[in-house]
């Protein structure tokens, strides 16, 4: 079978799935294309082989498109079948009853959505938001240089949306692991977490967001000279204000954050972020405050999560290229 022949029979079992979107065709980047439609129909297979019903577009229309890799959100909002764990779905039941001003968080995205980044985040940390001894330790695994403390993991959490004493806007982490040491100071790790995404150019900031943003970049000195034509309006822009919540953090004029780090946290195979978190390296100067960590590294950090959860969460999300 010649490779055109494998393009439409590959394209025709997504369509059977109800997997084949042209929102997953990434412009001039076939790999990451690649990537997408393969995280949509393991996605899809992971729920079918469960007998999950199917969601829908827009999530619990009847009359909706079907798409496979959603759930039929009032059976997911029953169940709690998006997530892995009682611990992660205990995670979005506590979130979803402590709201945060000013906050994006979707329902039907975090319960029925089966490829979203959101719940992913949920079921890879969320048995850490009740049990802070387990907390801890996964800490001290992935992050040996930290400060010790007491470890508060929340998640889509932001220090405060729209206050201008930290960025102004409404970026939050999707989480953040704050620990409080026994001085009394805090320390700061802010994850996002990326699956099915691909680094895409943003639309460059209105004026006076932009001051804050790059007054923020100054303060911390550690970018090198031309950050900002290769950052601003671009593919970067997104971990670069992402980034802009630690550092504010740690420029508070509370002084309570005197540690911090921005994790940015995604599949090795995914190679769009794979690429923009080495490009976005490369403009500091100074890197004690950024990361990339692939959720492979993660999961296969000795000490850092249980083996069951680790063996559950890889095989639902680590696409293999035989799929």
């Amino acid at each position: 079978m010649n490779l055109r022949d494998q393009t439409v029979t590959d394209a025709e079992i997504a369509e059977q799935k109800h997997c084949w979107f042209s929102t997953d065709k990434v412009v001039d980047d076939a790999e990451s294309t690649a990537w997408k439609r393969r995280a949509r129909l393991r996605q899809a297979r992971w729920r079918e082989a469960r007998g999950f019903p199917i969601g829908t577009q827009p999530h619990g229309q009847t009359d909706g498109k079907r798409v496979g890799s959603r759930l039929e959100l009032s059976f997911a909002e029953a169940g709690g079948a998006n997530f892995l764990t009682p611990g992660a779905r205990d995670a979005a039941v506590a979130r979803l009853k402590h709201r945060e001003p000013h906050e994006t968080l979707q329902p039907a995205r975090l319960w029925a959505d089966l490829l979203s980044s959101m719940p992913l985040c949920f079921n890879l940390f969320g048995d850490l938001t009740s049990n802070p001894d387990a907390a801890a330790r996964a800490v001290q695994a992935w992050w040996a240089d930290a400060p010790q403390g007491t470890v508060h993991v929340r998640l889509e959490h932001s220090p405060g949306r729209r206050d201008p004493e930290f960025l102004g806007n409404r970026s939050a982490f999707d989480a953040a692991f704050e620990i409080e040491q026994p001085d009394g100071k805090h320390a700061i790790i802010g994850v996002e977490t990326k699956y099915h995404e691909h680094a895409k150019a943003e639309a460059r900031p209105k004026d006076d967001a932009l001051v804050r943003y790059e007054q923020v970049t100054k303060r911390a000195g550690i970018f090198r000279d031309g950050w900002q034509a290769k950052v601003i309006g671009t593919d970067l822009q997104q971990i670069w204000l992402d980034h802009l919540l630690v550092l504010a953090m740690l420029q508070h004029p509370s002084g309570k954050w005197a540690w911090g780090r921005f994790v940015l946290v995604y599949p090795a195979e995914n190679p769009s972020f794979a690429a923009a978190a080495t490009r976005y390296r490369q403009l500091l100067r100074e890197t004690s405050t950024f990361e990339a960590r692939t959720i492979e590294e993660l999961l296969h950090t000795p000490g850092a999560l249980a083996a069951a959860l680790v063996d559950a969460f890889a095989e639902r999300y680590l696409v293999d290229r035989h799929d």
